[in-house]
């Protein structure tokens, strides 16, 4: 059992997840105004994290390309940190507020949808590999873990820029 543990959590939080996420934006909600928190911060917070997230997986890249280990190690394991208090963040913010429909028209509405249907789609997809990817680091299996990191890296990136310029372009549509 000690064996398939992580497999076996790996699959649940890549299940679950999207579940979670998928039901909180159906659910119904109220603007949350008793609380004293300005819940509408939230996406401001998302986007920062999400830089952040993106010059700790290139300052990653290049640590490991130049075979600094630890110093790629850390920024991992700090870019996972971020990517953790993105998603508190994101679910305490989509429990709370109610969803933002984009206001743009034509080519701007296109663009607009066909980036978070990516987005969305590589979020999904990128959990599961970078839990299998940490694992196989933690575990010192590093040809099995540069092998899945060659296809992580690139979806992680990309799900995380995508994440800023979907809250840049949907940015002058939240309420005031």
């Amino acid at each position: 059992m000690k064996k398939n543990f992580p497999s076996l959590l790996i699959i649940l939080i890549s299940v679950l997840l999207p579940l979670v996420v998928a039901f909180l934006y159906y659910m119904p909600k109220e603007a949350n105004t008793g609380s004293g928190f300005d819940f509408r911060i939230l996406p401001t917070v998302n986007a920062v994290l999400n830089t952040i997230t993106t010059i700790l997986l290139i300052t990653a890249y290049l640590f490991i390309q130049n075979r600094k280990i630890q110093a790629h190690r850390v920024c991992m394991l700090i870019a996972l940190a971020m990517s953790v208090l993105f998603l508190i963040s994101y679910v305490i913010y989509h429990a709370t507020t109610p969803s933002t429909t984009f206001g743009g028209e034509g080519f701007e509405k296109y663009f607009y949808y066909a980036i978070l249907i990516t987005h969305i789609i590589g979020a999904a997809a990128v959990v599961p590999m970078v839990l299998i990817t940490l694992t196989r680091a933690l575990r010192e299996k590093f040809d099995k873990h540069r092998q899945i990191a060659r296809i992580t890296f690139p979806l992680w990136l990309y799900v995380t820029v995508t994440g800023v310029i979907v809250y840049i372009l949907i940015a002058p549509y939240y309420p005031p």
